[in-house]
């Protein structure tokens, strides 16, 4: 579909190839070619433009036009194809475009649980992580543990607030964690739409902090929901600072 809208715009003169843009695109729309910056696809381009500062030579600027429409699905795609590209010259497969090996994406088996909660200085909870990672920047859209699961999103200051955070908010979810405030949070839209479009997710809960910066983290579940046409149940729960429940609300599907 052709609409017209944000979307980059590269002058090649300017160009010097240096590859910080490329870099810089989450959604892998701009590639290195023949020594310049190219567009790969326009349906890549979010034009939210991540890259743009980070052109030393000013050769990237946004511009109004006419487009193909922002397509998540395809990013995904291209998300994976670029994972697949990294991993095969590291010679591992499961290694994201960053090469971090700490960032692999991986399901985690749940540690057995005690008979009864722990009651001594010496005894500790079992950890209710089942997935990493779980930082929304590193966390791949084409992850196995995506499909057809319960994702809780959780604002980075809930796991500190909740003491009970692993039982009450982990078990049999997977989590991805991020701050609205302090995040660079414009790549988060359009990678969730993406995980939401191609992965059947079953159910979303998003718990935030209750002071108002942490609505954003809100905000950009339901830009991703509204950007991928899936219908999916969504919970928010709003914990107060010492992470007593302070609200809880169902919405969408």
């Amino acid at each position: 579909m052709v609409t017209t809208r944000n979307i980059i715009t590269i002058d090649e003169e300017k160009c010097d190839g240096c590859g910080l843009c490329a870099d810089a695109c989450h959604e892998g729309a701009i590639a290195i070619l023949e020594g310049k910056a190219k567009l790969v696809k326009e349906e890549y381009c979010d034009g939210l433009g991540d890259c743009l500062g980070e052109c030393p030579q000013g050769a990237i600027t946004i511009e109004k036009r006419t487009a193909a429409a922002f397509d998540p699905e395809a990013v995904a795609r291209r998300q994976a194809e670029l994972a697949a590209e990294a991993a095969e010259s590291e010679g591992c497969p499961s290694t994201l475009p960053c090469g971090c090996p700490g960032s692999m994406a991986r399901s985690l088996e749940p540690a057995p649980s005690h008979a009864q909660a722990p009651c001594a200085p010496c005894e500790t909870p079992d950890s209710r992580l089942a997935n990493w990672p779980v930082q929304l920047h590193l966390v791949p859209p084409t992850a196995p543990y995506l499909d057809g699961a319960d994702l809780l999103i959780a604002a980075d200051c809930t796991g500190f607030a909740a003491p009970d955070f692993h039982e009450r908010f982990l078990s049999g979810r997977v989590c991805l964690v991020g701050c609205p405030k302090l995040d660079d949070t414009a790549p988060y839209v359009a990678k969730l739409a993406a995980i939401f479009a191609a992965k059947n997710i079953s159910s979303v809960e998003v718990v935030r902090m209750e002071v108002p910066c942490c609505g954003g983290i809100v905000s950009i579940v339901e830009q991703a929901l509204q950007a991928s046409g899936a219908e999916v149940p969504l919970t928010v729960t709003t914990l107060g600072v010492r992470g007593e429940v302070v609200s809880i609300e169902q919405i969408g599907a």
